[in-house]
């Protein structure tokens, strides 16, 4: 079952930024556009990747409105010491969450029981707490930040304008599409 147009369900835990370590819960998404990245672990390969160019994007993000947490299974003294040792790691300012009871990661549907690790998921969560956009890449595809900004850009977009949509492709400031019955089989 897909989690898109879904409500996240309640959770707390604790997470690091910025040299200090505070309490997240789901009431947190609240009130704002929230992306939640889920990675396999700290001290990895493609992860420190993918959290770094995330950072790159972070400020074009906050500039949406839109407040980023990443999340694996470790906890959040692990991110501490990550971010503590990792050039990459050692610049982000978004919020890292630990997960290691994975309720979030089973909330979510991307825990990897037998490993107790969560797939590479990325989740795009309205202002009302609402899921409107899922993808899970295999634990050896890293993703591209660059695409989760278009993505959030369109999500907005139909938030603000729900009787158009954004076809394949659609950059801010293209021409969107107000489906109706004159452009059944015309495109």
């Amino acid at each position: 079952m897909s989690l898109v147009g879904t409500v996240v369900k309640p959770f707390k835990a604790n997470a690091y930024q910025n040299g200090k370590f505070i309490e997240v819960s789901d009431e947190d998404f609240r009130g704002k556009w929230s992306v939640v990245c889920f990675y396999p672990a700290d001290f990895t390969f493609v992860c420190p990747t993918e959290l770094e160019d995330l950072q790159n994007n972070y400020p074009a993000l906050k500039e949406l409105g839109v407040e980023v947490y990443s999340v694996s299974t470790d906890t959040h003294f692990t991110h501490k010491a990550w971010h503590d040792t990792s050039e990459a790691i050692g610049k982000i300012t978004y919020i890292m969450i630990g997960d290691p009871s994975h309720v979030i990661s089973r909330n979510f549907d991307v825990l990897i029981e037998e490993a107790g690790q969560a797939d590479r998921g990325t989740f795009i969560i309205d202002p009302d707490g609402v899921i409107q956009s899922v993808e899970i890449n295999a634990g050896n595809i890293g993703r591209d930040a660059d695409i989760l900004v278009s993505k959030i850009k369109a999500a907005q977009y139909v938030r603000n304008n729900p009787n158009e949509v954004c076809p394949a492709k659609w950059k801010e400031g293209a021409t969107t599409l107000k489906p109706s019955l004159d452009l059944v089989g015309k495109i």
